[in-house]
């Protein structure tokens, strides 16, 4: 039997709701999934991204975080430290300038004084598990971002939609779609945790952050005095990675056949402006083989190249965008197979 956390919002119509489309949440997410096995539904190439990404070692530093039975992470490495604001870049910062003595601290107030064994070698180094807990994500985020940048306008959309409905008093219908992991059950919202518990919203904004990673993610906290905050799946999630990410392989698609399998895969890729650098890492392809492609593209009117600082920025024209519609199985992307 599957256990939840329950959260007491009281009156639904009196709850203050926000959005905040936040990286670390969703960086967390990844991690928790592929090296906590936490099922957050994370699908096949991006767990492969993120895996090749982290060293054995690497892989190690994150055991404490993902023990079974235990859902208590210290929010001063979770993205708890840096919500509502910042992001993944903001949280490297925190993570660099955090005191060994901090976190130790609040290892010591969330188990009562008996840290659970997966702790105890942080516990013997924190330093040095902070460090390589930060260069983990560091590592996982490089070659996450490129994903983060083509799931932005889904982002905004989610954010547009939350916003239309809190600002039309449908709060509640908000709280219901958020997941089919969680449960609204009259002015108590119930959450999946091992560890249940039962905690007062008490006038708290309730902050939701939508999480690019798969249909499972669940994450929570619930102990800050300002505000609780509710990781919840990006809604489309599986269309946003078929859409996105369509890796090179055999030929299926009237796109693959007119352009070749790499070429569509960068048409369809940069319909929001991307980095050679991250189309490279999207596509798993070198950064010369990307240039080549893209300079054909360009070449053909369907591609555009410009310099901003260091970098060469790669976005689709308008009859780069026209070809891609005309030659997608009809313009339609289907629904993925969650």
């Amino acid at each position: 039997m599957h256990s939840h956390t329950e959260l007491r919002l009281g009156p639904l119509d009196e709850v203050r709701i926000s959005l905040a489309a936040h990286q670390s949440a969703t960086l967390l997410s990844l991690v928790a999934d592929v090296f906590g096995a936490r099922g957050h539904g994370v699908p096949r190439r991006w767990r492969e991204l993120v895996r090749a990404a982290v060293p054995p070692a690497g892989a190690a530093v994150l055991r404490p975080l993902f023990a079974p039975g235990y859902s208590v992470i210290p929010d001063c490495v979770t993205p708890t430290a840096c919500l509502p604001h910042g992001d993944a870049a903001f949280q490297f910062t925190q993570l660099t300038d955090l005191s060994p003595q901090t976190l130790l601290d609040e290892l010591e107030s969330e188990f009562g004084g008996t840290v659970p064994p997966q702790w105890r070698p942080v516990v013997d180094r924190p330093a040095q598990w902070i460090h390589g807990y930060a260069d983990v994500l560091q590592r996982v985020w490089r070659e996450f971002r490129p994903v983060w940048r083509i799931a932005e306008p889904s982002l905004r959309r989610e954010a547009e939609r939350v916003g239309a409905a809190v600002l039309q008093g449908c709060g509640e219908a908000v709280l219901q779609d958020l997941s089919g992991r969680f449960r609204l059950a009259g002015e108590s919202l119930r959450l999946p945790d091992p560890q249940a518990q039962t905690y007062e919203l008490g006038g708290r904004r309730l902050l939701l952050v939508p999480i690019v990673s798969g249909p499972g993610a669940s994450m929570f906290a619930l102990d800050r005095p300002d505000l609780v905050w509710i990781g919840y799946p990006l809604p489309g999630v599986g269309r946003l990675w078929e859409a996105s990410v369509t890796p090179p392989g055999p030929v299926k698609d009237p796109l693959s056949l007119v352009v070749g399998p790499l070429r569509a895969a960068v048409l369809r890729s940069t319909a929001q402006p991307l980095t050679m650098g991250e189309l490279a890492a999207l596509l798993d392809c070198s950064p010369a083989n990307a240039t080549h492609h893209c300079r054909q593209l360009t070449d053909a009117g369907l591609l555009e190249r410009h310099r901003q600082g260091r970098n060469v920025w790669i976005s689709r024209t308008e009859r780069g965008a026209a070809v891609v519609e005309l030659l997608s199985q009809g313009g339609a992307v289907p629904e993925a197979p969650w």
